[in-house]
């Protein structure tokens, strides 16, 4: 009955993101308001709070969505304008200009670099790697990695934004750097981009993500997201070195999301005990699933994939 739920829950779901992207789609045709008028109200709307920050991206997303020649050139140039704002501005609707499908990425990857080595500010330098970690372009990856030991962690921030999502070993090593970063915001953001975001399985990364999960505390609020992600990305790569911390997590009383789910990524029948005595007093919809990918078999199941070992 609850995954059942919870598929419809997920159906609803979806049903109202296609709806919504259908929403966005008709705005667009149906707004009749020039390219400069948009830019403006996106430049006039403040960003003291949540909502009004809202108010600005939704003309950022009109003229992202536009994606025209002259979106792009306005775009361009408001990169060069004196004004913080609006430069940020710019490089916001050239990150992502003509989604879904991108218009003119070579224009804007070629810029967005350019302005990486032209900016001081710090919330523009992060702006600047933010949006190429949309674009994706491979150009972009060593002139990112400069800014790794930045003393400012919203420009580190932003580089593990841009570097996230990659296979390409040199944004792999960028993320191991940063996921050692003092900063616990960097350092969560990197382990996630490490142990989710990519499914590559290397000794590097999963050492990278190992040491997170010896070093970070997941009783502290400020480092126990860290910790949860690096589970994760332990037990997406059956790392069996996680079972033991794992298996006493799954004992005790405090029990959260994250340790059902690396149980049931882990498929390991050793598991199976302690999901049997969760089930006694826990009701999360994922433990059901786990139970089932830890079951014994009728012979001795080996894990191809363990112990930390044939990492490639």
């Amino acid at each position: 009955m609850e995954s059942n739920n919870l598929l419809m829950q997920i159906e609803t779901a979806a049903r109202r993101e296609y709806l919504d992207n259908i929403r966005k789609m008709l705005e667009i045709g149906t707004d009749s308001r020039s390219t400069a008028e948009l830019i403006q109200l996106a430049i006039a709307a403040p960003e003291e709070d949540e909502d009004d920050a809202n108010e600005r991206w939704h003309f950022v997303g009109l003229l992202q969505r536009r994606g025209n020649r002259e979106v792009l050139d306005r775009s361009l140039a408001l990169t060069r304008s004196s004004s913080i704002e609006e430069r940020s501005l710019g490089i916001d609707i050239l990150g992502q200009l003509g989604i879904p499908a991108r218009t003119f990425p070579d224009e804007c990857v070629t810029r967005l670099v350019e302005l990486l080595e032209q900016e001081f500010d710090p919330l523009i330098l992060r702006d600047i790697c933010i949006a190429l970690g949309h674009l994706k372009d491979p150009r972009s990856i060593e002139p990112q990695l400069k800014f790794c030991l930045h003393p400012d962690w919203e420009v580190r921030y932003g580089v593990v934004s841009g570097l996230s999502g990659r296979d390409d070993e040199r944004a792999i090593l960028g993320l191991i750097k940063l996921s050692t970063d003092v900063c616990p915001e960097v350092r969560n953001w990197a382990t996630f981009g490490l142990g989710t975001l990519i499914e590559v399985d290397t000794p590097a990364i999963r050492e990278a993500l190992y040491q997170r999960f010896l070093l970070e505390d997941s009783q502290d609020e400020e480092t126990a997201e860290i910790y949860d992600e690096a589970l994760a990305g332990l037990a997406n790569r059956q790392d069996d070195r996680i079972l033991p911390r794992l298996i006493a997590q799954l004992m005790s009383d405090d029990v959260d999301t994250f340790a059902i789910q690396a149980a049931e990524a882990m498929a390991d029948d050793r598991l199976y005990p302690a999901l049997l005595h969760l089930q006694t007093w826990c009701d999360s919809t994922y433990l059901a699933d786990a139970l089932s990918a830890c079951q014994p078999r009728s012979c001795h199941r080996s894990n191809p994939r363990s112990p930390s070992a044939s990492a490639r």
